[in-house]
C-alpha cells in the first residue's frame, strides 16, 4: 500500500466545498499516518494566502482554516505553483506558515512517487 499521499488542488475561494474537502483530505490522510503533501496549483494558491479561509467552509460544515492550522501544526507540507502565485501577485512574504512556493518540477517528483487525489 501507498504511504504517500499527495493532494493536488486548483479550486480555492471560488469553490469553498471542492477547497475545504481537499485540505480535510490531507488532514484525514495523514491521522490515518500517511506521510502527506499538499500542492496547490491555480486558484488554490489563494488558500494559503494570510487570512483569506478565516471565513470558508464546506456544506458539511468543516472548517478550512481549521483543518489548515491542523496540517500547519504537523508540518505537512503545502507546496504553492510559483507562477501560479506570481500570475496572482502573491509572494512568499504572504504565505501562511508552513507553505513554501514551488516549481513543477517538484510536483512531477512527488505525483511519481505518490497516490494522487486531484480536486
Amino acid at each position: 500500500m501507498q504511504e504517500k499521499v499527495l493532494i493536488v488542488v486548483s479550486c480555492g475561494t471560488n469553490n469553498p466545498n471542492r477547497s475545504t474537502r481537499a485540505i480535510h483530505l490531507a488532514t484525514v490522510a495523514h491521522k490515518a499516518g500517511k506521510q502527506v503533501a499538499m500542492f496547490l496549483l491555480d486558484e488554490a494558491v489563494y488558500l494559503v494566502k494570510e487570512g483569506l479561509i478565516e471565513h470558508l467552509k464546506a456544506a458539511t460544515g468543516d472548517v478550512a482554516d481549521d483543518l489548515m492550522t491542523y496540517l500547519q501544526a504537523y508540518e505537512v507540507p503545502i507546496l504553492v505553483c510559483t507562477p501560479c502565485a506570481e500570475a496572482r501577485k502573491i509572494q512568499a512574504s504572504d504565505l501562511i506558515d508552513g507553505a513554501r512556493l514551488a516549481p513543477a518540477s517538484e510536483l512531477i517528483e512527488l505525483a511519481c512517487e505518490s497516490t494522487v487525489i486531484s480536486l
